[in-house]
């Protein structure tokens, strides 16, 4: 299971896109809101449609744990369905955790990785609390149960502001890459990667090099490809030469691409988001080569 499951989906579908299933009311299909009369309802709908046709197509989804939520009071009884769900079509299914703020969020936070009702293979979280982040989801991923995606460089546009800055001779998101390094170097699976893996941005092709050069046995999931500064050359950077230890994420360039083709109504979102998938996949092609 874990990070090897991953790497076999990846193997044969030839493409590493993890979709996000995150999206806002106005990213919304429009006829999904009027036929369902509120925004819960639709992007429940609107979730299991995409799943029901991304089968097979993409190796993995991802969830938000605070996006579901914040939608009231049957946003996680709907977040529990979608991903037991996404489980039964085969997906490797991904988990934002909750925010982590102080050691006993992370605690509820691990215990949610191991909790049946929210079945996943692995959660994102932030360490930028430090170690205390990080130390409760270890028994999980040295069991060899689950994974831990942990952010290291995030994608949006302010993260310089803080990541990117110098602290003695290393930069901030390199003190978060050797966090990363330290609890997951003795976490391997059968292709070689640890289980405890990293976060970069596809607009960030420094840290992804580096990343890549640094940590052979690091996974790294490339986020960010919904943001201007984000594109396929970047995300190249994070494979090994098999074309492999990486993964991509992408949002609404997928879920949402009805709303920049031309002529598209939103009825036919789920053609364009499986065109859309189809893309990353060859644009991808032009630089690494999943062997």
């Amino acid at each position: 299971m874990s990070i090897d499951f991953l790497h076999d989906k990846i193997r044969k579908t030839k493409n590493p896109l993890i979709v996000d299933m995150s999206i806002t009311q106005e990213l919304m299909p429009p006829h999904l809101l009027e036929e369902e009369g509120d925004f819960v309802k639709a992007y429940l709908r609107f979730c299991r449609e995409l799943l029901e046709a991304l089968a097979g197509v993409v190796p993995g989804v991802r969830f938000s744990f605070d996006a579901f939520a914040l939608l009231g009071e049957n946003g996680l009884s709907n977040l529990r369905s979608l991903l037991g769900r996404a489980g039964e079509l085969g997906f490797y299914v991904l988990l934002d955790g909750p925010q982590i703020l102080s050691p006993w969020a992370a605690d509820r936070a691990a215990a949610l990785l191991t909790d049946e009702s929210y079945p996943c293979q692995g959660m994102l979280i932030s360490p930028y609390i430090g170690s205390d982040a990080i130390k409760p989801f270890v028994p999980a991923c040295t069991k060899g149960d689950q994974d831990l995606f942990i952010v290291v460089r995030s994608a949006n546009k302010s993260a310089s502001e803080l990541q990117d800055l110098l602290t003695g001779k290393r930069l901030v998101q390199g003190a978060a890459a050797e966090l990363v390094n330290r609890f997951g170097e003795s976490i391997f699976t059968k292709c070689n990667y640890s289980r405890i893996c990293a976060v970069s941005s596809a607009g960030a092709p420094d840290s992804l090099r580096n990343l890549r050069a640094q940590y052979k046995h690091m996974f790294i999931l490339v986020d960010g490809l919904d943001y201007p500064s984000g594109n396929m050359k970047n995300a190249s950077f994070a494979f090994d030469r098999y074309g492999y230890g990486a993964a991509i994420s992408a949002g609404p360039t997928v879920t949402a691409a009805w709303k920049d083709a031309e002529n598209a109504t939103s009825e036919a979102y789920i053609e364009h988001a499986l065109l859309a998938a189809e893309r990353v996949k060859k644009n991808l092609q032009r630089y690494v080569t999943i062997l």
